[in-house]
């Protein structure tokens, strides 16, 4: 008889995300007039100097294998760019360039995770966290952060939640999905407990240069030495700069772990493409406009998402700071009859939304928080436009 898969690859469940957006593609594909909220990518191409700078290194045949950690001038650069935004100086030798700040995250659990160890999640969290906490034979600690505390955790609620085998937090501010800030005080009394306990964070910084309302980005690893030695920061060109399939990431951290994740990589990838790497460099060192104009266009999305739909019944939303994620509620809906179905969570009501109103949408259910949909704004003014009607007629001809 066939031996079964393994038990961590059996318990693994596929990405939510993924998974709303590929139906999403497949319905476009079919000719259905199909709006989608799904993906988590800008929708804007990758500025031209970077796109250049892709082809000027395959037209100049740099296409051989890099260091595990990533091109020395990249580092460097990374190094550089990370001192400029949070004011914090590492060498180049404690920066590893992966594929994706995902890959990040996923070395990064891999190097700190002994079986049975307990990493700390904020719910709502973004549906890899938990699955990759038990690929690497680690134990999800869900602490759920309400919508009255804007989806943030305290930290009394780590301290509480903190035992002998709490061996690190997972972090994300901006969030996705709720796109909510941590402010520097709050990064400071979680960094405090952090320190008490000897606790590892990981800090991913994704989306940093998309905040909103005039407010500063503050990151974990500025907060002060003790803070820093524990922090492994997390970021990447995807999101900021538009590049997500360029598949680029970089993680800085204390050179212990820094070496631990480069001799990982080493044994998995080998290195990121190197053609990609060159992009990032342009990216990280060339003009930094486009940043801005994406930010600005999405805050303006933001803003108009969020008027319009807290103005439908049944439904709310608080307005997110960052990211490009609104978190929708549709708790009035559980248990309510829908176009014959009975609603029991998000994902009944995004499944229906789908087939009956044909927006795509998420269900949060796998973020940790099933009575929400979560929106993404990386789409057009006119799309948003068309799904908000659509929400309308979908709520109120069920």
């Amino acid at each position: 008889m066939k031996k079964s898969i393994s038990k961590v690859a059996s318990e693994v469940r596929a990405s939510t995300t993924l998974a709303i957006d590929s139906m999403f593609k497949q319905m476009k594909a079919q000719g259905i007039d199909v709006v989608g909220f799904g993906a988590g990518e800008p929708d804007f191409a990758t500025p031209e100097n970077i796109k250049e700078a892709g082809i000027e290194a395959i037209r100049n045949n740099q296409t051989k294998y890099t260091p595990a950690a990533g091109l020395l001038k990249l580092r460097e650069a990374i190094a550089d760019r990370v001192y400029k935004d949070y004011g914090v100086k590492y060498e180049a030798s404690q920066v590893v360039v992966s594929s994706g700040a995902k890959h990040n995250v996923y070395i990064a659990l891999q190097v700190l995770t002994d079986p049975g160890d307990e990493i700390i999640i904020p719910a709502p969290y973004w549906v890899s966290y938990y699955e990759m906490t038990k690929i690497a034979d680690g134990v999800p600690v869900v602490i759920t952060a309400e919508e009255s505390a804007d989806f943030k955790i305290t930290a009394q609620q780590l301290e509480n939640a903190i035992t002998p085998k709490t061996k690190a937090i997972l972090l994300n501010s901006p969030s996705n999905p709720t796109g909510m800030l941590y402010t520097k005080n709050e990064l400071l009394e979680i960094g405090k407990v952090c320190v008490k306990h000897g606790v590892y964070i990981i800090a991913d910084d994704i989306y940093c240069n998309l905040v909103y309302d005039g407010v500063k980005f503050v990151g974990m690893a500025s907060l002060g030495d003790e803070i820093n030695d524990l922090t492994i920061l997390i970021n990447g060109v995807s999101k900021s700069y538009a590049m997500t399939g360029w598949r680029i990431g970089y993680a800085l951290a204390n050179p212990e772990i820094a070496k631990a994740m480069a001799n990982y990589q080493s044994h998995s990838t080998s290195a990121p493409s190197t053609i990609s790497q060159m992009a990032a460099l342009e990216a990280l060192t060339g003009p930094q406009d486009s940043v801005e104009e994406m930010r600005l266009a999405f805050e303006e999305r933001r803003d108009f998402l969020c008027k319009n739909m807290n103005a439908i019944e049944g439904i709310s939303c608080i307005k997110p700071q960052g990211a490009f994620y609104v978190m929708m509620n549709m708790s009035s809906f559980v248990g309510k009859t829908m176009y014959g179905t009975v609603i029991k969570d998000g994902d009944d009501f995004a499944k229906l939304f789908l087939e009956k109103g044909l927006v795509a949408t998420v269900p949060c259910s796998g973020f940790g928080a099933p009575n929400y949909i979560r929106w993404s704004y990386a789409t057009s003014m006119s799309e948003i436009k068309r799904g908000l009607d659509r929400l309308e007629s979908f709520i109120k001809n069920a």
